[in-house]
């Protein structure tokens, strides 16, 4: 496969300003950025991960929590907005988000909006490190195939419109084959636009796994300071198969039609986790869980920013939690390195977070107590 990534610029995407509007628990906000590190103090349940999902909603057009649109909306308002001011490659721009009940959201950049969101996926980058990451080791591989779809996504728009093609293409052949229609000129017809796309999105995922892994390792090593071997696999029926798609779609076909579904395809891949050669998910502590995928995560950025030329927003939720002080501190070493850009951070504990800023020699940072949706700064 050809290599997709040509920009060699290296600049830093930073958020500057937010402001939002009946946000989840947040009525309102008005909140200034450094440039460098930016940690949320507070108790749980009280918005710090809202803030991040704000920022989060407004890279991705939707909230990493997966609700729908409807379900960020503060409770008892009907409509919720979001205006963010950035720099990316030096220059400044800004990017909103409205969204009232009943009617189609909004998403504008420069204040022109957009035709189709998947547009606006990679412009300001972003990597979100959180406590959901754990169903990447112990959950189905629908997460891990989300989690190399979107480390793609953000680098590579053909591979965005690839994978909404297929998607489209996958949910028109399963509809057939739940209607038990036999019309074989239709499964062809679906099933050649399948086909390119397929190929396209599985060798973007093998190569991009390739060169995530060593990133990975070495990141995995800096956290837990061992010398366990933590691998990444990329496992699909396709590249094992060797024969095409387009093959393999027509030898399952009568199964498929028993079963009114797709069996095989790139829907059906998965990123295999293994530690010392035995599975993450049955054989590896909780530390070492949370220590691979935050690995993973840490991995994801480096890639990005490699890939782009950007250092993306890194977004740090409560990583600390279930790690002892040892990884902790190996985790803060990290995050200082000169590869990372603007951090936001969340905690319970204000002691990490101050090892975190005492680190930062003559780095600026600002600091927020965070309380049912308020935010306070800190002095």
């Amino acid at each position: 496969m050809c290599n997709i990534y040509k920009n060699t610029w290296k600049d830093a995407v930073q958020l500057t300003h937010l402001h939002i509007t009946n946000f989840k628990n947040i009525a309102e906000a008005d909140l200034n950025f450094s440039q460098n590190i930016n940690a949320l103090l507070g108790d749980n349940g009280m918005g710090k991960s809202n803030l991040l999902d704000a920022i989060y909603y407004l890279s991705f057009c939707k909230s990493f929590t997966s609700l729908p649109d409807a379900g960020i909306v503060k409770s008892g308002e009907t409509f919720t907005m979001m205006q963010g001011d950035y720099v990316r490659r030096g220059t400044e721009e800004q990017v909103a988000f409205g969204y009232a009940a009943g009617k189609r959201k909004s998403f504008k950049r420069g204040g022109k909006e957009y035709s189709r969101l998947s547009q606006h996926i990679g412009v300001f980058p972003l990597v979100l490190v959180s406590p959901a990451d754990m169903e990447l080791v112990g959950g189905g591989a629908e997460g891990r195939r989300r989690f190399i779809d979107m480390l793609i996504s953000q680098t590579a728009p053909a591979y965005l419109n690839h994978l909404i093609r297929y998607n489209s293409a996958l949910q028109q052949r399963n509809r057939l084959l739940r209607d038990h229609v036999c019309d074989p000129n239709l499964y062809t017809a679906i099933e050649m636009t399948m086909e390119m796309s397929a190929e396209y999105i599985t060798g973007a995922r093998r190569e991009i796994t390739g060169r995530l892994r060593e990133i990975f390792r070495k990141h995995y090593r800096d956290i837990a300071r061992t010398e366990e071997t933590p691998e990444a696999e990329y496992r699909s029926a396709l590249l094992i198969s060797g024969v095409s798609y387009g093959e393999l779609l027509e030898q399952s076909r009568r199964k498929d039609e028993i079963i009114g579904h797709t069996t095989t395809g790139p829907h059906r891949d998965d990123l295999e986790l293994t530690l010392d050669g035995m599975a993450v998910r049955s054989t590896a502590s909780q530390g070492q869980s949370k220590t691979f995928t935050i690995a993973l995560r840490l991995a994801q950025y480096e890639f990005m920013h490699e890939a782009t030329g950007m250092r993306p927003l890194l977004l740090l939720d409560d990583i600390f939690d279930k790690l002892d002080s040892h990884r902790v501190a190996n985790i803060v070493e990290i995050v200082n390195r000169d590869i990372f850009g603007q951090i936001f951070i969340t905690d319970t504990n204000r002691d990490h977070l101050d090892s975190i800023m005492s680190s930062m020699t003559g780095a600026d940072y600002s600091m927020w107590n965070v309380s049912c949706g308020n935010f306070e700064p800190v002095k």
